[in-house]
């Protein structure tokens, strides 16, 4: 009884440091987990670690973030199968961890975009199968990174063109089935064709789609006229550096006009926000502009109409205020110096010289600080 407990112990504890699942075969360092057809949506957890061959085709699989973590920690896998899921995205770093990886096949997807660095780390991968997919468009560096990559399928997708790198050291390559525009932008591939060792597997069926001319004749010996590249090159070089040099004329003279307005005003130098590209800069530099100046111009201008209006104390007198008007009389001729042998005649004469200055229609009176010993004197 004892011995069978230890028995079942060990077992035990062979299936929880090993949990190998039922569709995993372990033939001495190979460990082969098949998982397909199974109606999976994400890649299971409970795969063995140690598996160097798995299976996940004919599934529903997207490689999301999950999978993607999944599959980082299969650092022992040599061969990966998920062709006929329904992968669409291939971002950056989907297989980071597999460096021992030798053979990927995502064959049969729905995949349109594939990211720079989507197979970053894979440095053992030999082949590569992007075969019936979405692709319109591949970067020149996305398999740059894969050393060892000697087979690259990419029959039956959407490519126009595609530029590669003449460090690729493939030695064979599918392109049947793609749209070819054998065109200027062709013609870089068409070199690296005919340059390098590469053998271009059913190179009969890699035809051009375009021009209509030359739509059974191989992307390989298609006659691509070059004297029209290097007119559409210049023509573009062209078009493009007085396009720069308008829109960098457009910002120097906004930069110019902000700084004078700033400098020629209060002596100060504005600190301009450094201009882009995007027309948005120039909106705000013009804001800049106008919003400075107007602050400048009222800097300049308030203190003149403060001043004036402070200075401006005059009333108007009302014309039926009899009380007013006494005491003004009372005032004007009190402030006179009493002189001896003068009498309420000479008086009065005094008093319509002084007011005989003073129009009769403008419904003002004069200031009370007038000095009056001038006119005095003069009388």
């Amino acid at each position: 009884l004892n011995m069978k407990l230890s028995w079942l112990l060990i077992w035990a504890e062979i299936l929880f440091m090993n949990p190998v699942t039922a569709d995993c075969n372990v033939t001495s360092q190979i460990v082969i987990c098949e998982e397909s057809g199974k109606n999976l949506h994400t890649i299971p957890t409970n795969i063995c670690q140690n598996v160097t061959k798995l299976s996940l085709k004919n599934n529903k699989i997207t490689l999301n973030d999950t999978d993607k973590k999944v599959l980082q920690r299969l650092t022992n896998l040599t061969e990966l199968y998920l062709n006929e899921n329904r992968i669409i995205v291939l971002y950056n770093n989907s297989f980071c961890k597999l460096t021992k990886l030798t053979i990927l096949d995502i064959s049969n997807n729905h995949i349109t975009m594939v990211h720079k660095a989507a197979f970053a780390g894979l440095n053992h991968l030999s082949k590569l199968n992007l075969f019936c997919n979405n692709i319109t468009q591949l970067d020149s560096d996305v398999f740059t990174s894969l050393k060892s990559l000697t087979v690259l399928n990419l029959q039956d997708n959407l490519l126009k063109s595609f530029h590669i790198k003449s460090s690729c050291k493939l030695i064979k390559i599918i392109l049947a089935g793609n749209p070819w525009n054998c065109s200027c932008d062709l013609l870089d591939l068409q070199k690296w064709l005919t340059t390098s060792n590469v053998t271009m597997e059913n190179e009969n069926n890699t035809v051009c789609a375009f021009p209509n001319t030359q739509k059974i004749i191989s992307i390989r010996t298609a006659v691509i006229q070059t004297t029209d590249c290097d007119f559409k090159k210049d023509s573009f070089e062209t078009t493009v550096t007085s396009t720069s040099s308008n829109k960098l004329k457009s910002i120097a003279f906004l930069t110019s006009l902000a700084s004078t307005n700033v400098t020629g005003n209060n002596g100060t130098h504005a600190v301009l926000p450094l201009l882009g590209k995007s027309w948005t800069f120039l909106v705000g530099v013009l804001g800049f502009v106008l919003s400075t100046t107007l602050l400048i111009f009222t800097a300049i201008k308030c203190p003149t109409w403060y001043r004036y209006l402070i200075s401006y104390s005059h009333r108007r007198l009302e014309e039926n205020d009899p009380e007013m008007f006494e005491q003004e009389f009372s005032a004007d001729v009190n402030s006179f110096p009493t002189v001896s042998g003068t009498n309420n005649e000479h008086s009065i004469v005094i008093f319509e010289r002084i007011h005989a200055f003073v129009p009769e229609e403008d419904g003002f009176i004069e200031d009370k600080y007038i000095d009056t010993d001038g006119i005095s004197e003069e009388s």
